[in-house]
């Protein structure tokens, strides 16, 4: 009966690997910029793939880095303000840190501009994963009482500028 079984647990142990492997074919972070009326301030929130954005950190400062690394948060913190940055007027925007979480697999990353009521005239740097995966593909989706629409960074694209309708 082991004997019959053995070849079939074989392929299943092979496609298992080979869709796992698959899978990940596609590199991609979603950024939301949005305009809190109420509290006049530019809400970010980045989400990433846990183990892409920790590859790349482990690769970069040649660690082994992971969830259970001491310094996690702050390590994260550091790779996000060099690699995401707004710029107004050639200055610029001090970006504050407000925390992340994992879930489900994801890094999800919140930060915040104050006293900012809108996104026009907004230059976006976005080098997010890109140095570490030539496929990386970054989507800035934003919002304000007047705008709202996409930017996408690459490789080769890494900053744009939020026109005003």
């Amino acid at each position: 009966m082991i004997k019959k079984l053995t070849p079939w647990f074989m392929v299943m142990a092979l496609f298992g690997l080979s869709v796992n492997a698959a899978a990940h074919t596609y590199f991609f972070s979603i950024t939301e910029l949005s305009v809190n009326a109420k509290k006049h301030n530019i809400e970010i929130i980045h989400q990433l793939t846990a183990h892409d954005i920790d590859h790349a950190i482990a690769q970069n400062q040649q660690i082994h880095f992971s969830a259970a690394h001491p310094d996690y948060e702050n390590i994260i913190k550091q790779y996000i303000e060099n690699k995401f940055q707004l710029v107004l007027n050639n200055t610029l925007l001090p970006l504050k840190w407000v925390g992340l979480e994992i879930n489900k697999g994801k890094v999800i990353i919140y930060q915040t501009i104050k006293q900012q009521n809108n996104l026009a005239g907004l230059v976006v740097k976005n080098e997010i994963l890109v140095d570490t995966y030539p496929k990386q593909i970054n989507t800035v989706n934003y919002q304000d009482a007047a705008l709202n629409g996409s930017l996408t960074f690459n490789r080769l694209q890494r900053t744009a500028k939020i026109a005003s309708n």
